[in-house]
């Protein structure tokens, strides 16, 4: 199912793992440095480090990176002790020279300052030039497009994971679909052709979240949406568009037994996947969709119409410059987001069946207690880097694999194994 450790997408060439382990690069200033730490999730990921910076066998060498200092030092504060010991690392996002020196002192960045197509291009840039491994949390597709036109051949050259979308955009999409091929081939020795994934959450939405979701339409970027296959490699073949388009009405399903509607995440997550698809090989046949469950009988079929209804009346709604000017107004800011109780409240579960072409069924789940968009991207995002800094072997690839990536295709079962263990369920049904 995998493709060989010594194939690079995009038609470019690696060296051999052998070779590339022959190369031990020294240890460098910091072993991670969060960028855009004083923005909503940005303080939230300085907590969750700070909460494991001293359990790592050798300690967590961190900085903290934006344009305030004083907005980053009062983030480290409010994180209590655990974030002593990290740095603070002034860097403008318009600044080429300071984020380059930000690069080659870290090992890994982690970006949470959105909206990414504004402020994260010459953050990538840097990242690639000083062969440093980088993620985010962005769900901005047509930027990540830009980003592996950009610079997927330098750093697949250079051995660098570029790793945008590590968020809840779109990880347990991701994942989900990764976990199901893998199953299908170890129980039945055939790969998946068919994965649904179905959404059920309730949890709040951050400014930087809106933010970068209105500047998707005031740059004219959200039109490059409504093409599937997105962020495919050049050259992964010819597809269906309308067999892999994005679902607009509700359908009953047998294999969920509910209603299913339109997920507002979909056309974001299943841009990803295919991807993975495509750079793993899943095979040329493979289909995937993600919806949102809305429940079984009458009233869940009525609610999963006015589900579809409303979002065509939103999507058409944000297309009109006014009404994404009433919006900013009314949503939160950038920096601004919900309550520490809310976010505790908040939940996901995503439930996902797979079928190989002679009709075998795997399933799997990925749930967690939290926020989805901000408590459950924290720990995605912060577990991504930390497996970054582990035994590049265990990667997918090995050491001689790199290029724009997504979280399966750059991380795989190391991300599962440490989401595991930082209490997440992805688990395959038996």
């Amino acid at each position: 199912m995998q493709a060989s450790p010594l194939f690079m997408p995009d038609g470019v060439t690696a060296m051999p793992d052998s070779a590339a382990s022959r190369r031990t690069p020294r240890r460098r200033k910091f072993d991670i440095v969060l960028y855009g730490a004083s923005g909503f999730v940005g303080r939230q990921t300085v907590a969750y480090l700070a909460a494991h910076a001293r359990t790592l066998a050798l300690g967590l060498r961190w900085g903290l990176a934006g344009r305030n200092p004083d907005k980053l030092a009062q983030a480290r504060k409010a994180a209590g002790p655990g974030a002593s010991e990290a740095a603070i690392i002034v860097a403008p996002a318009d600044d080429a020279q300071a984020l380059a020196r930000l690069a080659r002192s870290a090992s890994v960045v982690l970006n949470t300052a959105g909206p990414f197509a504004l402020s994260g291009s010459a953050l990538v840039q840097a990242c690639v030039d000083s062969g440093t491994h980088y993620v985010d949390i962005t769900g901005e597709t047509p930027w990540v497009r830009q980003m592996i036109d950009r610079h997927h051949a330098q750093a697949a050259q250079m051995r660098t994971r570029i790793i945008p979308c590590c968020g809840f955009d779109s990880v347990p999409s991701d994942l989900g679909a990764w976990m199901l091929m893998q199953a299908m081939q170890q129980r039945h020795g055939v790969p998946c052709v068919d994965v649904k994934a179905a959404f059920t959450l309730r949890g709040g939405v951050n400014g930087g979240t809106l933010a970068s979701a209105l500047n998707l339409w005031d740059s004219g970027s959200a039109q490059a949406l409504a093409d599937p296959f997105l962020l495919d490699p050049e050259g992964a073949g010819s597809h269906d568009v309308r067999a892999h388009a994005d679902p607009v009405l509700p359908v009953f399903n047998g294999d969920f037994q509910a209603w299913l509607g339109p997920f507002v995440m979909g056309p974001i997550n299943t841009r990803v996947v295919r991807r993975s698809a495509a750079l793993l090989g899943y095979g040329a046949n493979f289909h995937y969709q993600e919806y949102q469950r809305v429940g079984g009988g009458l009233v869940a079929g009525a609610a999963a119409l006015s589900l579809s209804a409303g979002m065509r009346v939103s999507k058409a709604a944000l297309g009109l410059s006014p009404v994404r000017r009433l919006a900013a107004r009314l949503m939160p800011g950038p920096g601004e987001g919900p309550s520490r109780e809310r976010m505790d409240q908040g939940w996901f579960r995503c439930e996902l069946v797979g079928r190989s072409a002679t009709g075998q069924r795997v399933r799997a789940r990925i749930e967690d207690q939290g926020d989805p968009g901000n408590r459950a991207t924290t720990k995605m995002v912060c577990e991504a880097a930390l497996a970054l800094l582990g035994d590049t072997q265990e990667l997918p690839g090995g050491a001689g694999h790199g290029g724009v990536l997504t979280p399966a295709s750059g991380l795989g079962g190391a991300l599962v194994q440490r989401l595991r263990q930082a209490g997440m369920t992805l688990q395959v049904e038996d």
